[in-house]
């Protein structure tokens, strides 16, 4: 499905996709590590690597996973897309706080057909942004 996605979206520019997916954000497509501290002044929270997947459905490119540390001690994970030789892309990097900070950051590999964690979530907001796209 991701490559019939991607030949499609060519015609879609990335700030499309940007609102798509930003409009499609709520407390139903969060991570339920995150449920309790979701709220809609800060949507992107606990959305990384739902957004991530859906990116790569429609972009293709790579996954990044880096830590995010508070006082030097490992709170979380963080995903994020990486295009070509080093152009990344986060569109939950407003989520943190002050005092929160990413780490690290390889290139991990995508399961097979959708992730394993999350997997509820990431459909709705797969068939969010793509209804709000218009590729349904």
């Amino acid at each position: 499905m991701a490559a019939a996605i991607i030949s499609v979206v060519s015609v879609l520019s990335f700030a499309d996709v940007e609102r798509a997916v930003r409009a499609s954000w709520s407390v139903e497509t969060c991570d339920p590590a995150a449920v309790d501290e979701w709220r809609p002044d800060n949507p992107s929270l606990g959305q990384c690597g739902v957004t991530a997947f859906v990116v790569q459905d429609l972009f293709g490119g790579d996954l990044v996973l880096g830590e995010v540390h508070v006082d030097g001690r490992k709170v979380g994970n963080h995903y994020w897309n990486r295009f070509g030789r080093g152009l990344d892309v986060d569109l939950t990097r407003e989520q943190f706080r002050p005092g929160q900070l990413v780490v690290g950051g390889a290139v991990v590999v995508r399961p097979p057909d959708a992730p394993r964690r999350c997997r509820e979530e990431y459909e709705l907001l797969r068939d969010r942004v793509l209804a709000r796209l218009s590729l349904e």
